[in-house]
């Protein structure tokens, strides 16, 4: 009714024009009505058209702003890149005290038999399996590390390996090993170390140094052999023998016993 009495107020204010009906005044509020309702019809329209619009180009900045995170290639120290893989040498590494020394995988072959390095490869069947020259003090010593499953034994020996057969010398018995321990694990495994002064042959082409050697056999059959080498003389070597294995007995033992250096169970 606010219409009506706009048209009534300008109606007493136009005294001396025409009088209007009461028909004419309500007729002319329902077209002013009319023209306001259009009017903010056409204003709200205006107001979602020009929202849509805003949100649309807000869209659009975002997409862009994901679009160049995912696309910019992140630093290699970003904490969510994935770290490269370590080397055989650097986990084993991490198995033994920094006092070792540097260490690093060499094939033996190449080096004692002068073999090209692709013909001196090797198949190994555990994780860490492989030989290791260990840089000490101007010395280099020598570990080897390598898996035997009950296939590869049988296949070598004619029989799997056998937990109960002991590896030491009887007493009085003349060898090269001395100092041999032979120790039942709990888990029913047998670890034998024993040290070899590795007595030189006149027809050998290499002379190596005294080592600590280890085994350990496992019920399976299968066995785990390691040699600590206090190094080699020969035209293919790297440097004077080391004064003592590079790996202690001790940390022998550790390494041998340690689930890192046998393949996973299937």
């Amino acid at each position: 009714m606010n219409d009506v009495h706009e048209l009534l107020g300008r109606a007493a204010d136009d005294a001396g024009t025409p009088a209007l009906s009461t028909g004419t005044v309500y007729a002319r509020a329902a077209r002013i009505r009319r023209r306001r309702r259009a009017l903010v019809s056409a204003a709200a329209l205006t107001v979602v058209a020009a929202g849509a619009l805003t949100v649309a180009r807000a869209g659009e900045q975002g997409d862009t702003a994901h679009s160049s995170v995912a696309t910019t290639p992140r630093p290699s120290g970003s904490p969510t890149s994935s770290a490269p893989a370590l080397t055989k040498a650097e986990r084993l590494a991490a198995l033994l005290p920094p006092d070792v020394g540097k260490i690093e995988q060499v094939l033996l072959l190449a080096l004692t038999k002068q073999i090209p390095p692709e013909q001196a490869k090797e198949t190994y069947l555990g994780p860490l399996d492989g030989q290791y020259a260990f840089r000490e003090d101007g010395g280099v010593g020598y570990l080897v590390l390598n898996y035997e499953d009950r296939e590869a034994v049988t296949a070598k020996e004619g029989r799997p390996a056998d937990p109960d057969a002991d590896l030491c010398p009887e007493p009085g018995q003349e060898t090269s090993r001395t100092e041999c321990v032979r120790e039942v694990l709990p888990d029913g495994r047998v670890l034998t170390l024993w040290n070899s002064a590795m007595p030189f042959r006149g027809g050998d082409d290499v002379r190596w140094g005294p080592e600590l050697t280890g085994q350990l056999v496992q019920r399976d059959g299968s066995r785990f052999l390691v040699r600590s080498s206090t190094g080699f003389e020969s035209t293919g070597t790297q440097g004077p023998l080391l004064d003592e294995p590079p790996v202690s007995r001790e940390q022998l033992k550790a390494l041998l016993t340690g689930p890192e250096v046998l393949p996973e169970k299937p």
